[in-house]
Formats: structure tokens, C-alpha cells, sequence
């Protein structure tokens, strides 16, 4: 049953009615599959229904799983101007073998007029947070648009910030219904999908990157470290805001 109300700008309302039955189905679908929550994640909310990839290997499965279920749910990645090559390559072969095009969602400034804003001395040096924000919250929330409820790949044991993740929850900072169908699985799952069903990856990936963002703010681990540590690496950053919990996009 739909427990639903409309701004009049077509944006969900989070009444109590509706917080409700998200806290209630994420509890029916705590134990399952992840093809079972994104097939009703796309009966729920059909056109209204986006993915937000940055073409990790959890995204990858997931779009896999897409192109099984609802092939024409609309998806984008957040394209910075700081992404590897190897992951826009990746697009391409997202494309060719699963038949789902990814759209590329790009700030209003490219670089190099971003950067002259602070007479070219990077952002990302003296301020990721607030790149993250200028480059990535910022766009994600334009792309957010007309839509309804939104698919990320994050899995639970891969920080404390993402622990608390239910399934299914309200997304405050972007007005969505977010959707997390990764959130119970581990990582050797992730890899048995991708082998099993010959998924396009990140190549860096085989070069001890093991979670990969802007080359700026990315660098391969060492054997016994957190899969995330290469990120925004001796800072205490340790997301990009997209996936917090709260309000607090410093983290």
C-alpha cells in the first residue's frame, strides 16, 4: 500500500505515514536478497526510481542486477572532473555488455574554472570537504530531481559511518527514499557476483585500489589495511557526504 504525499513541486513529503512504511519494509526485507529489494524498489516507485553509481564493484553488481530486473531504470554517476580514466572507460563497458547507459552528471564549473576561483591551487588540497560538496552533494541533489527514491551500493561492514544503514530509510539531505540493497551482504560476495557473471570492474581494483573516488583523494591499500583507507587518506575525512546518516558532510 502507497502512504504517499506530494509537495507541489512532485517531491515525497516524509509524513509519519510514510516513514512508517519505509521503517516496516525495511524490517520485512532485512533478510533478503538483494535482487528482492531492488525488484520492489522498482515496482514501488517505477520512473521515480534512480541509481547513483561511481562504478565500484558493488555498483557494478548491482547494475548487473538492473539489467535483469528493470534495465530502464535511469542511472548516473557524479562525474567530477577527478575520476580516473579507468572509470570512465568502465562506462563505456557498462554500455556494451550490461545495455545500460550511465549518465554523467557534471558540476556547472569544470576544473579549471573551479580551481581559478581559487587562483589554481586545488581544492581538494586545502578543502576535499568542501569540493565534495561544490562537485558531488550539489550535483546529486540536481539529479535528484523529479525523482522519488534513489539505489546506492553501500554495504554496512565497509565503515562505521555506514553500520547503521537500514535497508530501506527516508534520505533527508536529498529528499529521497534511499534504497540500499548491498547493506547485509560482505565484500566476498560482491567478488563472487562479479566472477560468476563475468561483471565489468574497475581494473585498478587488480592494483590494490579497493575503493576508488577522485584520483586526488584515492591511493592504493596496503595488505591489512581497511578496504577504505585509500580514501581521502591522513585526513580525518572519511565520506564523502553522499552517505551519511546526518546532516554532517564533513566526515
Amino acid at each position: 500500500m502507497k502512504t504517499q504525499v506530494l509537495t507541489e513541486t512532485g517531491k515525497l513529503e516524509p509524513t509519519e505515514e510514510l516513514l512508517a512504511e519505509l521503517a516496516a519494509k525495511s524490517e520485512a526485507l532485512e533478510s533478503a536478497s538483494p535482487e528482492e529489494i531492488i525488484a520492489w524498489a522498482t515496482e514501488r516507485f517505477g520512473s521515480k526510481l534512480t541509481m547513483g553509481t561511481a562504478f565500484g564493484p558493488e555498483g557494478c553488481t548491482i547494475l548487473y542486477m538492473l539489467s535483469q530486473i528493470a534495465p530502464e531504470t535511469p542511472v548516473f554517476n557524479l562525474d567530477t572532473g577527478y575520476q580516473f580514466q579507468e572509470t570512465l572507460d568502465l562506462r563505456d563497458r557498462i554500455a556494451e555488455q550490461l545495455g545500460i547507459e550511465v549518465e554523467l552528471l557534471k558540476p556547472e564549473l569544470s576544473v579549471e574554472e573551479y580551481e581559478a576561483q581559487t587562483g589554481g591551487l586545488p581544492l581538494y588540497k586545502t578543502n576535499p570537504t568542501q569540493c565534495c560538496f561544490d562537485r558531488k552533494i550539489t550535483v546529486l541533489k540536481r539529479g535528484a530531481e523529479g525523482k522519488h527514491a534513489w539505489i546506492s551500493a553501500i554495504r554496512r561492514d565497509q565503515s562505521p559511518d555506514r553500520a547503521r544503514a537500514p535497508i530501506i530509510g527516508w534520505d533527508k539531505k536529498f529528499g529521497l527514499v534511499k534504497v540500499n540493497p548491498l547493506a547485509n551482504v560482505d565484500k566476498a560476495w560482491v567478488w563472487r557476483m562479479i566472477t560468476e557473471h563475468d561483471i565489468p570492474y574497475n581494473p585498478l581494483h587488480d592494483q590494490g585500489y579497493t575503493s576508488i573516488g577522485c584520483w586526488p583523494c584515492t591511493r592504493a591499500v596496503a595488505a591489512g589495511e581497511d578496504e577504505r583507507a585509500g580514501r581521502w587518506s591522513g585526513t580525518e575525512k572519511t565520506e564523502c557526504g553522499l552517505h551519511t546518516l546526518d546532516d554532517d558532510t564533513n566526515k
